[in-house]
């Protein structure tokens, strides 16, 4: 990103008033595993009025309380009241972050209360290996589907 200060090109996440860098980028495999997801959600919203944003919105998951956020891998929104510059501030429909090393933990953890909280109905964990575990929401507690 040629001219831009470096403030600008970094990637950060604001949970619990804590800034957490996300510099630098993950591999290029988390890049092809959210992209093949985000080809396939597309397919699937056509004629829908729900957009499907890449790793380029923030979710400000309780702006009446604070400036906190997060930005995921993958977000599915239906409500477009609540874009805003970059940012979306309502309960998205769906959420995927895929794991690296780096954020693996907090992912898992934080993240997965900090949707669980918003209200968000379905939230993955990807892991590059191959895995993923799938939360839905359920009066108002996430519980990891387990197929049989």
């Amino acid at each position: 990103m040629v001219g831009l200060a470096e403030s600008e090109r970094r990637k950060d996440e604001k949970i619990d008033g804590v800034l957490y860098d996300m510099s630098p980028a993950p591999g290029y495999r988390h890049g092809i595993i959210n992209n093949n997801i985000n080809t396939i959600i597309k397919q699937g919203l056509k004629n829908s009025l729900c957009l499907v944003f890449m790793e380029n919105l923030d979710f400000r998951y309780h702006p009446e309380v604070n400036d906190d956020y997060v930005c995921p891998d993958i977000m599915v929104i239906c409500d477009r009241n609540h874009l805003k510059g970059g940012s979306y501030s309502g309960v998205p429909k769906f959420i995927v972050e895929t794991l690296s090393p780096s954020t693996a933990k907090k992912d898992k953890a934080e993240k997965k209360d900090i949707y669980e909280a918003a209200g968000v109905e379905e939230y993955w964990i990807v892991s590059p290996q191959g895995f993923v575990e799938i939360y839905y929401l359920s009066e108002g507690r996430t519980e990891l589907y387990v197929a049989e």
